[in-house]
């Protein structure tokens, strides 16, 4: 089993900054490839970026390559993704995940998520 907290959501005007963690637990943690989804309401789920715990990222959406970056830090098992330059249309619920690079990147589905935290981002 792995438990994964998402904290650092909230509300920041347009141009503004927000850095989202996920703490991550459980033993087999870092057999996992780990990513962090966004959805907004009326809108199919997004893979934004993801990470192997090596520290190789594997994957950025193409609205927010050059704003967002995702890292890690092995020694407390926590996940980030630093959001910079934020637009209205990066309002959504982020939720961290963990799976397979494949089922992350290509079918957007993750063997754990975490609950998702909230980003408001007024214009």
């Amino acid at each position: 089993q792995v438990q994964l907290v998402e904290s650092g959501g909230g509300s920041v005007q347009a141009g503004g900054s927000l850095t989202l963690s996920c703490a991550a637990s459980g033993r087999t943690v870092s057999r996992y490839v780990m990513g962090w989804f966004r959805q907004a309401p009326g809108k199919e789920r997004e893979l934004v970026a993801a990470i192997r715990w090596s520290g190789d990222s594997l994957h950025y959406a193409d609205s927010v390559r050059g704003r967002f970056t995702i890292s890690r830090d092995n020694a407390k098992s926590t996940v980030y993704l630093q959001m910079n330059n934020l637009k209205s249309d990066d309002t959504a619920v982020y939720y961290c995940a963990a799976g397979s690079a494949h089922s992350l990147a290509v079918i957007n589905k993750a063997d754990y998520w975490g609950q998702g935290t909230q980003v408001t981002v007024s214009s």
